[in-house]
């Protein structure tokens, strides 16, 4: 026990110094919410990194997906390499940058508003991002619960409050310098942690091949596979289609979040995101492909310890149940780990919910002429607010916010994935295409919610964000484009001609040769 107290106690300590250190980066709204547009390749992959995997991934996801799918489950986290983070740099990086920067937006919804020339999708999206997000920030604190009390034995209350405090005194402290810093120290604590699990879980099971030997001769259920022997160490896993909707939900769904973007709008030049991609993309390999890659053992564990009284399984048991039996130190790596993967994803939620609310809803509609002092502490008094609904919600979560925890990636990818992507490349997108997109993400995945016409939450949420893609293209050919003169000036800032030096590129080579 003292072991496990002494690492919890270095973590928040050093989490409280960070937020010191970067108190002198909180002395403008772009400071407080960007770092400046100064944040190198290292910081910027981290923070990117970390606010994708939380305790829901760790805890949750791998549980439950594990469990379902096998050793197969592994392909959610090479999805979210992929697609989740090496596409997304490659496709939406560099652009997302640019843009922002020339449209001056530190905002998902402000760019909505500035790319498009509307006020009220600007306000539309801030609401959207506040109703999704908020929720979503009290799901995080949910996943911790069991590994709290299986290490500690603290009630889950203590837990959830000493989270919340810390984290909002770095976010509030230090602004996004102070989350990006602390998200590259927990990265680390990530990267360490989920390897040294993995290799002592499958050595208390014999060592690799003898886990697999084992779990290969489990069987499995005959309704999901039809019989098929040895399912969950097959390639695809018992169930290929609903793994495929994981797959796209969790991976491409990050295109459309705004705590995702908001790292692509502090960038600081072009190595960082040459570099930036290669770092995040190895660090969801390890990470996320190695949380997966845990949760497809799950099985092996089976007890009464996973299921309630009912005889139902209680997926988020599962990954506390399987880590139950290590040392001391490798208990008190994990509480860290879990611990490291939640407050940062906390913290980017909370300081994009009140950025987000501070300058895209109560700048110029409520409170007129916010000076750029009054804007900050604005921020600062919001994520307050925002940890304190979030810790209630946590404490006493109703009915429906569980439900709305599984569609919140859903809706919000749905709403904003194909209008930011498409306005980044197309100069043909129009208004009510924007509005159609909102629409049918919020539609389909909060209808499905009640109406359950498509089976998985997480199906729901992939099938939301296709029909954007393809809905955003079709009504903007149908309906009025957008004024030329105003596209040409928003898409100028593409056609800008930039110095780099003969190691980034040898077009300046060739051409000297040429003229020679």
């Amino acid at each position: 026990m003292g072991v496990k107290v002494i690492l919890l106690v270095i973590f928040f300590a050093v989490m409280a110094v960070v937020g010191i250190y970067s108190r002198r980066h909180t002395k403008s709204v772009d400071a407080f919410v960007l770092g400046g547009r100064s944040v190198g390749p290292w910081l910027t992959a981290f923070a990117y990194g970390t606010s994708y995997f939380s305790a829901v991934v760790f805890v949750g996801y791998a549980g439950q997906f594990g469990w379902k799918y096998g050793i197969a489950s592994t392909w959610i986290g090479i999805g979210n390499a992929v697609l989740g983070s090496l596409l997304a740099w490659v496709v939406l990086g560099r652009r997302t940058r640019v843009m922002s920067q020339h449209l001056r937006s530190k905002t998902m919804p402000d760019f909505f508003g500035e790319r498009y020339q509307s006020k009220s999708l600007k306000i539309v999206a801030s609401v959207i991002v506040f109703v999704f997000l908020v929720p979503y920030t009290a799901s995080i604190y949910n996943g911790l619960s069991r590994l709290f009390e299986m290490a500690f034995h603290v009630p889950y209350t203590w837990c959830v409050v000493t989270m919340a405090a810390f984290t909002a005194i770095y976010v509030i402290l230090g602004g996004y310098m102070a989350t990006a810093i602390n998200d590259f120290i927990q990265g680390i604590i990530m990267l360490i942690g989920i390897v040294a699990v993995i290799m002592a879980v499958l050595n208390n099971q014999g060592g690799f091949v003898e886990a697999i030997r084992k779990l290969a001769q489990i069987e499995s259920d005959v309704a999901l596979t039809a019989g098929q022997p040895g399912a969950f160490t097959s390639f695809f896993g018992p169930d290929p289609m609903n793994l495929l909707g994981v797959v796209v939900l969790t991976s491409l769904g990050t295109w459309g979040l705004p705590q995702m973007i908001h790292k692509f709008y502090a960038i600081k030049d072009e190595k960082s995101i040459n570099t930036g991609t290669v770092i995040s993309t190895i660090f969801a390999i390890v990470v996320s492909g190695g949380c997966y890659f845990l949760g497809g053992f799950g099985r092996l564990f089976d007890g009464k310890e996973l299921y309630d009284e009912s005889g139902m399984i209680v997926f988020d048991s599962i990954i506390p149940h399987m880590l139950s039996s290590l040392p001391d130190i490798l208990i008190g790596i994990v509480v860290v780990l879990v611990l490291s993967a939640s407050m940062s994803t906390l913290s980017s939620l909370v300081l994009t919910s009140s950025s987000t609310l501070t300058l895209d809803f109560l700048k110029d509609n409520i409170i007129k002429n916010m000076s750029e002092k009054k804007q900050v502490i604005t921020m600062q008094i919001l994520i307050v607010f925002f940890i304190v609904v979030s810790v209630l919600l946590a404490l006493d979560p109703p009915t429906f916010i569980a439900q709305l925890m599984g569609i919140s990636w859903g809706a919000l990818a749905g709403a904003f994935l194909a209008p930011f992507l498409y306005g980044l490349y197309w100069k043909g997108v129009t208004k009510a295409a924007v509005w159609t997109s909102f629409f049918s993400g919020i539609g389909i995945t909060v209808s499905n919610m009640f109406f359950q016409y498509i089976s998985s939450p997480i199906n729901a949420g992939a099938i939301a964000m296709a029909a954007g893609l393809v809905i955003v293209p079709i009504v903007s050919v149908l309906t009025p484009k957008m004024d030329k003169d105003t596209l040409k000036q928003l898409f100028a800032c593409y056609d800008e001609k930039v110095v780099i030096s003969k190691k980034r590129s040898l077009e300046a080579g060739n051409r000297e040769r040429k003229e020679s």
